[in-house]
């Protein structure tokens, strides 16, 4: 296998419009970036706008299909060697080459970021040794068979190795802040704004947009205002309660399309006591997660149509799995499982808890859509069954270091979470959410659950060593299938995403759920 795609087929996809009359734009985006270090935090809200001012190996489309971007040319030249043609002629932003040599500072550096709350590693993690060839000539050597490598690739932003002992806060200032991508840095705001201006002399074609401003506005009614009131150009997260209210407004144009995002609840299936669990009375009593019994009781009490159809306005997809159908590795053997209150007070007295216990359920009120109403429906759903539940919300500035927590576990034990696969398959939340935890290995890193199966780890591997594409796809499947009939983690529903422009613009949807002025068509 070895592909090699023509500049001309990317640059389509990247520059949409390249030859539109040139203006400014403002993107009011509902989350605000943690840092402007391309290496420090992985996640939707930084990458989406760090990756515009840096390249990668690898590019991913709308829907997350891989496209040339600074590699031309890439395959397997033996079982565990890889071989990769980078684009001659590419320039970082202050006028100097971008070499092989970029390339390879660039991996080394993504394991080493000091405090880095959600690392990269797990995508370098597979990587054994480096040979440069030449300066457009590289060879990667695995830790045997490694199908995923391109894929995990097309996550990591190549910076200058110019820059060796540049810190985060070097690149939040901006001094370190030079990439080849389609824009350059020009400021970073906490709290205000990112500007970002057009890289000229890009290889794929001169940006449609001169500037590009970035503004936080995490409030749903502000973003909705600021639109309608001319001040920002797009906005992402479009609150369900209004969509219906801006179909009807000619001066407003919507987008929307299905995510990659599922939210799901993540059980701790490991601690003996679980510390948000008591019998009736509020005593302590053996953790009643650790059954499997138990979490597909709670699974069955839970009506995703409900909540598909009332609290998320009919704006999303119920979910049986990780990934939405479509997907690379999804199964189709899994249906949604079917709202059951009596079939879970029936598991529930069969596993020991014939009047159930108490339950306090955490999430996030200000991540993903409707997230605390989310919490609070299914709190009472589980309430009617018999496990009295609680529901805890908080800002996602605190709550995910709680619900990660240390290597002791979470400090909660039922979470509402939401998961976007960064590589568009069904690796990407199997490795992170389900697989075993090893810090070695990466494996599980987001595990909080810590659900631990030896048959789903020993599939789970078999496939990411597995080079066929249609073989790989039937272990990922066969691996989600053991997950979800285990109940390692509850899937509730997949986001369906909605982008509000002004009139003259729309924009194209993608499946990461970025939003990126290279989406932003023209009209």
């Amino acid at each position: 296998m070895w592909k090699s795609l023509s500049a001309a087929t990317f640059a389509v996809g990247l520059v949409m419009g390249a030859a539109a009359q040139a203006e400014d734009i403002t993107i009011a985006v509902a989350s605000e970036v943690t840092a402007m270090d391309p290496h420090y935090h992985n996640t939707g809200n930084n990458n989406q706008i760090v990756g515009l001012i840096y390249d990668r190996m690898l590019h991913q489309d709308s829907n997350q299909q891989l496209q040339p971007g600074l590699a031309v040319e890439w395959g397997p030249i033996a079982d565990d060697v890889w071989q990769f043609k980078l684009r001659e002629g590419v320039k970082f932003h202050d006028g100097s080459d971008l070499t092989a040599e970029d390339i390879v500072f660039s991996y080394e550096r993504v394991p080493n970021v000091p405090n880095s709350p959600s690392s990269f590693a797990t995508y370098t993690a597979g990587i054994a040794e480096i040979t440069v060839v030449d300066d457009y000539t590289m060879q990667i050597r695995t830790n045997g068979p490694y199908p995923l490598l391109p894929i995990d690739l097309s996550t990591i932003q190549i910076v200058s190795s110019e820059n060796p002992d540049a810190t985060t806060e070097d690149y939040n200032a901006g001094t370190a802040s030079i990439g080849s991508g389609p824009y350059k840095f020009v400021s970073y705001t906490p709290g205000e704004s990112i500007v970002l201006e057009a890289n000229q002399d890009y290889w794929g074609g001169a940006p449609q947009f001169d500037t590009v401003t970035y503004r936080p506005i995490s409030s749903d009614a502000a973003r909705v205002a600021a639109l309608l009131a001319g001040d920002v150009d797009v906005i992402s997260g479009v609150p369900t309660s209004d969509i219906s209210t801006l179909e009807g407004n000619p001066d407003i144009v919507l987008s929307q399309g299905v995510s990659n995002r599922v939210i799901y609840l993540h059980v701790d299936s490991r601690r003996v006591y679980s510390p948000f669990v008591t019998d009736n009375e509020g005593n302590e009593i053996f953790n009643p997660l650790q059954d499997v019994n138990v979490r597909k009781a709670i699974s069955m009490a839970i009506d995703r149509d409900t909540i598909v159809e009332e609290v998320m306005e009919g704006i999303a997809i119920p979910a049986g799995q990780v990934l939405p159908e479509g997907f690379f590795g999804v199964s189709d053997n899994i249906e949604v499982l079917e709202y059951d209150p009596e079939g879970a007070k029936q598991l529930l007295a069969e596993a020991g808890y014939p009047d159930g216990f108490k339950l306090t359920i955490h999430g996030p009120n200000d991540r993903y859509i409707n997230d605390e109403q989310i919490a609070q429906a299914i709190a009472q759903m589980l309430t009617r069954v018999g496990i009295e539940t609680a529901v805890e919300t908080m800002p996602r500035s605190v709550y995910f270091g709680r619900a990660t927590g240390d290597e002791n576990g979470s400090e909660f034990s039922l979470m509402l979470v939401g998961w976007g696969s960064g590589t568009g398959e069904a690796s990407s939340p199997l490795r992170a959410l389900l697989a075993t935890r090893n810090d070695e290995t990466g494996l599980g890193r987001t595990n909080r659950g810590r659900y631990s199966s030896a048959p789903f780890d020993a599939t789970l591997q078999m496939a990411l060593n597995t080079v066929d594409d249609d073989m790989r796809a039937a272990l990922l499947a066969r691996a989600t299938e053991i997950a979800m009939r285990e109940v390692g983690l509850i899937p509730t529903h997949f986001q369906v995403n909605t982008w509000g422009t002004r009139k003259g613009l729309s924009y194209t949807p993608r499946t990461d759920e970025y939003t990126r002025p290279t989406n932003v068509v023209i009209e």
